[in-house]
């Protein structure tokens, strides 16, 4: 794609978004994604050699290595939402191979996935493409459902099996919460002593978060104050929803806050929102990966289009997106993923 196509599907917001500066949090404070990003960003801290090594790995990948930006593809969803939901649109996917070759055909960056998943195919595929094991999930098949991140592995395994990174999610806000953050902890803990890389889907659940007039689970200060505890925990990547409105902590009259946050670091463009997001990521030194959403039919090229270029503009590192280039037949979902990758390998489209 060239930038007259992504143009195009931008419609009416290329303007806004192609043509935003970010004022309140300058472009000169963040740290930027790069080539050079593990050397320049990863390296000054704390994290073993080993770390730094399957950093490396996984940013100089696919179509976006030597770039500094990440495209991973995501399957997790046969737990988190029902194999059924998730793979019946396309049944090939599931068989676990068919997610990994969609990620080796999309040019992506890694794969995440289950431990099932992964080591269904660990020695044929993790020398070839990056493996992400995320180690957590929420179970979908207790009556009445419930919202609870609970284990489905152990680090040795991830180890075992070759990943070069594992992933987990803490609900933050939610009853299960401290639990979940003590336990993530001490896993990520044990994955950079074993040299892997750490990715923690920074999600917010709690049902007062959702009122009659907005749902604050995507509110830019409540995800940038998840962000915030994810990074200090240690994750190296944030993963976190791409922020559609503002103004949490106010709405819902808890929590502690600033007028500063809203009058002069943020503005209503979603640009702006999201740079709120990777200035929780201790100003981008963990990047930040915004999810790329359920699949919505004929409007995921131009959804996924216009969350990369928010996404980029903003300062994060990329895009991690499942659905929609699973749940369509593997040409189409691969021409997804290379539309995402399109926008960051456009030179002309800059940090904000």
């Amino acid at each position: 794609m060239q930038l007259n196509d992504i143009e195009k599907l931008l419609g009416a917001d290329a303007q806004s978004l192609l043509g935003h500066t970010c004022k309140g949090i300058p472009r000169n404070t963040i740290h930027v994604p790069g080539p050079d990003y593990v050397d320049r960003v990863y390296a000054t801290s704390d994290r073993p050699v080993p770390v730094l090594k399957s950093l490396n790995w996984l940013i100089h990948q696919g179509r976006l290595a030597h770039t500094g930006y990440l495209s991973i593809l995501p399957v997790d969803q046969g737990i988190e939402h029902s194999a059924g939901a998730s793979f019946s649109p396309n049944p090939i996917y599931f068989d676990p191979e068919n997610i990994v070759k969609l990620a080796i055909e999309g040019g992506c960056n890694a794969v995440a996935s289950t431990l099932g998943v992964l080591g269904a195919v660990a020695r044929k595929y993790s020398h070839k493409i990056p493996f992400i094991l995320k180690f957590n999930h929420n179970e979908f098949l207790s009556y009445p459902n419930s919202y609870d991140q609970i284990l489905f592995a152990r680090i040795k395994q991830a180890f075992d099996m070759g990943a070069v990174a594992v992933g987990a999610t803490i609900y933050f806000g939610s009853a299960e919460s401290k639990r979940q953050i003590q336990e993530v902890g001490r896993m990520f803990q044990q994955a950079h002593e074993l040299g892997m890389a750490t990715i923690l889907w920074c999600y917010l659940r709690n049902p007062a978060f959702k009122t009659a007039e907005k749902d604050f689970h995507v509110s830019a200060d409540l995800t940038g104050q998840a962000n915030h505890l994810g990074v200090t925990l240690g994750a190296d990547i944030i993963k976190q929803k791409l922020p559609g409105n503002n103004g949490g902590f106010n709405a819902l009259k808890f929590g502690k806050t600033n007028k500063k946050v809203y009058d002069e670091l943020t503005s209503d463009n979603p640009i702006d929102l999201c740079r709120y997001q990777v200035a929780n990521c201790y100003m981008g030194r963990a990047g930040l990966i915004n999810s790329g959403g359920e699949s919505k039919g004929a409007s995921d090229m131009a959804e996924a289009v216009r969350t990369a270029v928010i996404n980029k503009r903003a300062g994060g590192m990329g895009l991690i997106s499942g659905r929609k280039a699973f749940q369509r037949p593997m040409k189409e979902g691969v021409q997804i993923l290379n539309a995402i990758q399109d926008v960051y390998l456009a030179k002309e489209i800059t940090v904000a």
